[in-house]
Parts: structure tokens; C-alpha cells; sequence
């Protein structure tokens, strides 16, 4: 393989690693019906906003969030809605492995 292919799977593999956590993937699923402020996201997660600041500051860091300031309040939402199609066929994948589960049984 040559590196500019090589870096091209670096590339993505970061990009699965900023979505391998489930608060990330609870906060990417939650800016799919529009944008949320860091506290909003807090409160729905249950957990600390330093905690989310950090999920969010690795999305974004990804490419995957984009952030607004507007006066004291910075809002997050999906720089490219198309990562639901991702999340739709792992959706999928994860109905097949219980089909083919339920087969085996």
C-alpha cells in the first residue's frame, strides 16, 4: 500500500474513533433533529459538561460537528448529515447478526 492510501485509512479510522463512544454517538444521533448548546446536551446525557465538552470538542476535532457562538452559548449541530446513512447500515448490520443469531438457535 502507498502512503497517500495508507493515510487516506488513517484518516477514516479517526474518524470511526471520534464516533467509538456512546455518548458520541447519542450526541451526533441528538444534533440529527438540529442544534443543541454544550448544557442542553449535559442535561440529556446526565453527564458533566466538561465530560461533553470533550465528546463534543472530538467530533468537532473529526470533522464531524460544526460549533456558533452566539453570545455566551456556543451551538453544535452536523457539519454532514449524511453520517446518519452510516449509523442507518449499522443499523442494519446489527439486524443481521440477531437474524443470523436467531438462525443458530
Amino acid at each position: 500500500m502507498d502512503k497517500k492510501t495508507e493515510r487516506g485509512y488513517e484518516v477514516r479510522a479517526g474518524i470511526f474513533k471520534a464516533l467509538a463512544h456512546p455518548s458520541r454517538l447519542f450526541i451526533v444521533e441528538r444534533l440529527a433533529a438540529g442544534e443543541w448548546c454544550v448544557g442542553e446536551l449535559a442535561e440529556m446525557i446526565g453527564a458533566d459538561v466538561s465530560t461533553v465538552s470533550r465528546h463534543l470538542a472530538v467530533l468537532k476535532n473529526a470533522g464531524i460537528l460544526r460549533a456558533d457562538k452566539r453570545g455566551l452559548q456556543v451551538y453544535y449541530r452536523l457539519h454532514l448529515p449524511c453520517i446518519l446513512r452510516f449509523f442507518d447500515c449499522v443499523g442494519e448490520v446489527m439486524a443481521r447478526n440477531a437474524e443470523d443469531h436467531r438462525k443458530l438457535e
